[in-house]
């Protein structure tokens, strides 16, 4: 488990947006499916079907639950693109990059 998937997420972290030279380390921390898409972190999951696709969504919703700190989420029969972004900040935090750490644990299990 990397160190950002250790962490938690902090109600300081969700209001201080990152320093575009924060982010390259960061992204370097997660798996290399995620990318940026201007201010937002995105990554699809591909599944085998309807059923591992939901029991993804509703373990990553526990896991926003937990960390009190939501993506964004476009589901279909068998995917998921999940999207970061702080809205409260304007961009990208250190939360959008614990949580999306979060998320590889989950899809490596």
């Amino acid at each position: 488990m990397n160190r950002l998937a250790r962490e938690r997420c902090s109600p300081q972290h969700a209001h201080t947006r990152l320093e575009a030279e924060e982010i390259p380390s960061l992204l370097e921390a997660l798996s290399e499916s995620w990318r940026l898409d201007g201010e937002t972190l995105v990554r699809r999951f591909d599944f085998a079907n309807y059923h591992e696709t939901m029991a993804f969504v509703n373990a990553s919703a526990w896991i926003s639950h937990r960390e009190d700190h939501h993506p964004d989420l476009s589901v279909h029969y068998n995917r998921v693109e999940v999207s970061y972004s702080t809205h409260d900040a304007g961009g990208l935090t250190r939360n959008d990059f614990i949580c999306a750490a979060k998320l590889d644990v989950l899809d490596s299990l």
